[in-house]
């Protein structure tokens, strides 16, 4: 029986947002009992199918490592694999991206989205200077003592550029995990303490067993256990899933969730202005900026907000008293 298509936010961005779970009070299972028969053919299948990203090399940097988790953030890993290559090969460290002019670093940020990442990324690049003689440090704390370094991201670097046991809960580990243990389609729109505690429950205490089921999970959901169209045909796991076993029930959260449209929207009036910014090798007239937007008013709070959140500034006035804008040069 072919699973049907349950309804989601984002299907499969291979990141999660860094939230701190939301303390809840449903019942726990007892993830030890069932861990063995997870995560063993899973690992099992990730050896065979896992897709040859550059961060997964063995020539890997803790730096680029960290690079990709803040870029695969709620961005697909067909986006993001190009800007990071290129990222890399110009800023090899976070002493030489720290070190870096902030227009060229939203320039190379490109059109990734959300581009206060980049931001961060950079204050985070400055703080390793400052704090870690330029390296990244492998204790989860110190990672999320860093600018813009929240659980998850630190969970991941500790994982996959250390080797280390973490417990690494993104989207797709949250689906997994819902589906095979709990046998709901999907997760609920924030995470639980009880999600957490089975995530917990399921690392293998080893390290390398750990970081290596970190990277599988996540894999899974990315490719075959995902968030509209699962290929459970496929899925090492489908005689333990609970979900299956249960009959593929609906979305139980179906109600809670929204959709984010984007077509004339704040966020692609943001987008267009820092496009229009990046392309520019001058300050911009306000008036140049009106097609980027569905009425001058929304280009107008939109601008607002870039201003404020540090991604553009304000150089100056023309005759008719509208501003000029560009990126930030700090």
């Amino acid at each position: 029986m072919p699973a049907p298509r349950p309804r989601a936010l984002s299907p499969d961005v291979s990141a999660a947002e860094d939230v701190e779970p939301v303390v809840v009070a449903p019942e726990v299972v007892a993830p030890e009992v069932v861990a063995p028969e997870v995560v063993e053919p899973v690992v099992a299948w990730f050896a065979r199918a896992r897709r040859d990203l550059p961060w997964r090399a063995a020539d890997r940097t803790a730096w680029g490592v960290l690079v990709s988790e803040v870029m695969l953030q709620q961005t697909p890993v067909a986006r993001v694999e190009p800007v990071w290559r290129d990222w890399m090969a110009r800023w090899p460290t976070p002493r030489a991206f720290a070190a870096a002019p902030v227009a060229d670093v939203l320039r190379a940020w490109g059109r990734l989205g959300y581009p206060r990442r980049a931001l961060r990324l950079h204050e985070c690049a400055r703080a390793l200077v400052e704090r870690h003689g330029g390296t990244v440090p492998d204790d989860e704390s110190a990672l999320r003592a860093l600018p813009g370094i929240g659980q998850y991201t630190a969970a991941a670097v500790r994982a996959f550029a250390f080797g280390r046991r973490s417990v690494v809960v993104d989207t797709n580990v949250r689906r997994v995990l819902a589906r095979v243990l709990g046998g709901v389609a999907l997760p609920a729109p924030s995470p639980t303490a009880a999600e957490h505690a089975i995530a917990v429950g399921v690392v293998p205490d080893d390290d390398d067993a750990a970081a290596t089921w970190a990277a599988a999970s996540m894999e899974l959901g990315a490719l075959v256990c995902t968030a509209r169209a699962p290929r459970c045909g496929d899925c090492p796991v489908r005689d333990a899933c609970a979900w299956r076993a249960a009959g593929y029930p609906a979305d139980e959260h179906s109600a809670r969730r929204t959709s984010q449209a984007w077509h004339g929207t704040d966020r692609q009036c943001r987008g267009r202005i820092m496009a229009a910014l990046r392309a520019a090798h001058a300050p911009v007239d306000r008036a140049d900026l009106d097609g980027t937007g569905a009425s001058p008013a929304q280009v107008e709070r939109c601008l607002a907000g870039l201003v404020a959140d540090g991604l553009v500034v304000r150089v100056g006035t023309v005759s008719d008293g509208a501003g000029l804008f560009t990126l930030p040069t700090g």
